[in-house]
């Protein structure tokens, strides 16, 4: 059950790293997300899974 509960710590292996790609391209990390995912081969293989992360993220918060 534990393992369940912390899986987004584990997942989250620098914390605020995309939120700072994201603000250093002047966007907020939603819109950032959004256009990583848009135009995935403009982006490295962190960065895509970054973007997908938050994604997630940002759609279980709207479900609480």
């Amino acid at each position: 059950m534990a393992m369940a509960k912390n899986w987004i710590q584990r997942a989250v292996k620098h914390p605020g790293a995309f939120a700072k790609k994201a603000k250093a391209a002047g966007m907020t990390t939603a819109q950032f997300a959004r256009r990583v995912l848009a135009n995935p081969r403009h982006y490295s293989p962190t960065t895509r899974r970054q973007a997908a992360l938050a994604k997630a993220l940002l759609a279980m918060r709207k479900h609480r």
